[in-house]
């Protein structure tokens, strides 16, 4: 990014965090982004007010089966939440500063904390699809960090840390809050890989090699993005399917998109109780 681009990802910025005011009565406590499958957990949402993203100045289109495309705003189990029914990916062409404008938008106004959802592919074979995994770390090196080009130096430094990407009492507070619904919750380490092919089963091979637990197309950029800006992230994936060559089957969109409506309940009953704990 050149600073003119700076300038211009600058002002992208202001104007959409502008008609996001408008429309907020009160600044989020948590920015959640919902991943494929779990689009319906915005119906927990109280006296919602409804954004399309077509109405906010810079935001893409949401172009995947399952993303709705519109930012839902209100109540959820006590905390004021901004919903992101749908998340811009890499593959869909956007962008890395447009992949992460949401994130940058909420920093811009004050949201303290992002929660991702998303689906996810299972490596570790432990895992069976359903399963829920919370994200303890995660690999990103295989594509392009939402980081490049001029630092946007008033969000944060030019090298952040990424030591603790995930919150780590935020972690702790997930696993009672799971364990306390008696929830199987595992933690795992989450590969993100560019798509939107799935991964090859040698892909898969690798990843397993290097410590990955599950694979997917999005959220680490989102996750870096908002660390850099200052926020405390959680990260929950939804195990959707086991990944490529571990079991001899073809995969689908379409079965991602069955089995997160399936877990759907066990999710809200999750991401509800970790909300009504977790501190503004």
């Amino acid at each position: 990014m050149s600073d003119d681009a700076m300038k211009n990802m600058e002002n992208k910025i202001e104007q959409a965090a502008g008609a996001v005011r408008h429309v907020l009565k009160t600044t989020p406590d948590v920015l959640l982004v919902l991943g494929s499958g779990l689009g319906t957990l915005a119906g927990q949402v109280e006296s919602p007010q409804i954004l399309p993203y077509d109405e906010i100045p810079g935001f893409p289109r949401a172009t995947v089966p399952g993303h709705a495309g519109r930012l839902v705003m209100g109540r959820w189990s006590g905390r004021q939440v901004a919903v992101m029914q749908g998340r811009f990916h890499y593959y869909e062409g956007h962008p890395m500063h447009d992949v992460v404008l949401p994130v940058r938008v909420m920093q811009h106004l004050g949201v303290p904390r992002l929660l991702l959802t998303n689906a996810a592919g299972g490596v570790n074979q432990v895992f069976r699809p359903g399963d829920l995994m919370l994200i303890k770390d995660h690999i990103g090196l295989l594509a392009e960090s939402p980081l490049r080009g001029a630092n946007l130096d008033r969000i944060g430094p030019r090298f952040p840390d990424q030591s603790h990407v995930y919150d780590p009492d935020w972690q702790q507070l997930a696993l009672r809050c799971a364990a306390g619904l008696d929830i199987a919750l595992h933690r795992g380490v989450y590969c993100w890989c560019r798509g939107p092919q799935f991964e090859t089963p040698a892909e898969i091979r690798a990843l397993a090699a290097l410590g990955a637990d599950a694979v997917g197309m999005s959220t680490v950029p989102e996750a870096i993005a908002a660390v850099h800006g200052g926020m405390k992230v959680l990260g929950l994936s939804c195990i959707t399917n086991m990944a490529a060559g571990i079991l001899d089957q073809p995969l689908t969109h379409e079965e991602v998109m069955q089995v997160g409506a399936q877990a759907a309940d066990k999710t809200i009953r999750l991401l509800s109780e970790i909300l009504s704990r977790t501190d503004s």
